[in-house]
């Protein structure tokens, strides 16, 4: 055969030594996500928060241009996070995720040159596509790289990126802040968006696209048998995405996590100052309390939906979070208060953690990503109406307690969505993907 008509790639010969222990190299690449949800979540969005106050000094913003900044780094996340799933599960998330990554280091960085409202805005929702084109596919790296028993674990290990993350910002954004004055803002963008391209180089360095790239198996896997080629990728029926019941059933559940988490996000400091008695500052420690709890959530959660499925682990979380909501509205005091925000630390990100896990069980490994980034719009939808929903209420009622109150409702007809999962139709639809 000559040299121009050999196969483009032959998978490497699986592993012997991979299914018997030892080091596995799926670890590496669940240790890049981590890091990629760390620049891409808590560098990416979570610091906005903290430089923009300076930000509308610098630029003279009104409060309506700062929501409207906001808006749209959301809007490019909730934009790509669909394209990037469906690109990673046809060009790999390697490429994706690096490429997302170094476009979020490069507009953060212009973001801190901005001179005018347009050139910011243009940038922010710049780098909420990269946030979106990054994420998901970090998301979905344990269903590619686990076996079905050990993938929420995984995932929830990437998860934890997210509570690292909200902690790093909060660590490095006020000295900055200090150090260099007005222009601190500006200089936040430039360090926090090279630390982004480290990241994007780090993470394309070492993440690799499927197991059987290097020879290996999923691991927890107790089959060599490799499904596919990454050059059958083009084989793929994106129609499975949507023709499967459960993943709709999804979706619609992830947008009622959606829903009632922002609610509580939004006002859970204005409602302390404003009807709970709280200074600024005692609002602000509660609040980095409910962070520092949160690194592990996702992990544990996604552990136990290893262990009790990922339907039982649903219920649970989202009545946690029933419980935690509507004791910020109804016990209005420092107990009730601290109560609420260890609940959901304790569990904030860990849906997130196992709709990942679901769809890799609903959709397998290879379109795991797609399905992610469809069931992610469901999510994004509801981010957008809770606290529209929650805020006319609010006006209503004169009181926030009210908003709280449809939190913790939302919530609680998460858990009932969660309960009419079908077992059955989780593991018929599985079957039906893994076959595709």
């Amino acid at each position: 055969m000559s040299e121009s008509r050999k196969p483009p790639h032959q998978p490497r010969p699986i592993s012997e030594t991979n299914m018997t222990g030892g080091f596995h190299y799926g670890w590496i690449v669940i240790i890049m996500g981590l890091l990629t949800t760390v620049g891409a979540h808590g560098f990416g969005r979570f610091a906005y928060s903290m430089i923009n106050p300076s930000m509308i000094d610098g630029l003279g913003l009104s409060y309506t241009q700062v929501g409207n900044l906001a808006a749209g780094n959301f809007i490019g996340y909730l934009l790509f996070a669909i394209i990037g799933g469906f690109l990673a599960a046809r060009l790999g998330p390697r490429l994706v995720i690096g490429l997302s990554l170094a476009l979020m280091g490069v507009t953060m960085i212009l973001t801190g040159l901005a001179k005018t409202f347009g050139f910011a805005l243009t940038m922010r929702i710049l780098t909420g596509l990269g946030n979106g084109g990054a994420f998901v596919p970090a998301m979905a790296l344990g269903s590619i790289w686990f076996a079905e028993k050990k993938r929420g674990l995984a995932t929830g290990v990437v998860t934890a990126g997210i509570g690292i993350g909200f902690a790093l910002s909060g660590l490095l954004v006020p000295p900055i802040l200090s150090t260099y004055g007005g222009e601190g803002w500006r200089f936040c963008w430039y360090y926090l968006g090279t630390m982004v391209l480290v990241l994007a180089a780090v993470s394309y360095g070492f993440v690799r696209n499927r197991p059987e790239d290097l020879g290996l198996i999923p691991l927890g896997s107790k089959s060599s048998h490799v499904e596919s080629t990454p050059q059958e990728t083009d084989k793929l029926d994106w129609r499975e995405v949507y023709r499967i019941g459960p993943v709709w059933h999804l979706g619609i559940v992830y947008f009622l996590f959606g829903f009632s988490y922002i609610i509580y996000m939004t006002f859970f400091t204005k409602y302390l100052i404003a009807e709970g008695g709280y200074t600024q500052e005692a609002a602000g420690r509660l609040f980095m309390l409910m962070g520092w709890l949160s690194l592990l959530c996702g992990l544990i959660w996604g552990w136990a939906s290893d262990i009790i499925g990922r339907k039982g682990a649903l219920v649970i979380v989202y009545l946690i979070h029933t419980l935690a909501f509507g004791l910020f509205a109804l016990w209005p005091s420092p107990p009730g208060f601290t109560i609420s925000a260890v609940m959901f630390g304790l569990s904030a990100w860990s849906i997130p953690a196992i709709v990942a896990a679901t769809c890799g069980d609903l959709l397998g490994p290879r379109l795991a990503p797609a399905g992610l980034g469809f069931v992610t719009l469901f999510f994004g939808i509801g981010q957008a109406a809770g606290p529209s929903a929650a805020g006319a209420a609010a006006d209503a009622a004169g009181s926030l307690a009210p908003a709280l109150l449809l939190a913790a409702g939302v919530a609680l007809l998460g858990a009932v969505g969660a309960l009419l999962l079908r077992n059955s139709a989780l593991a018929q639809a599985g079957g039906q993907a893994s076959r595709a």
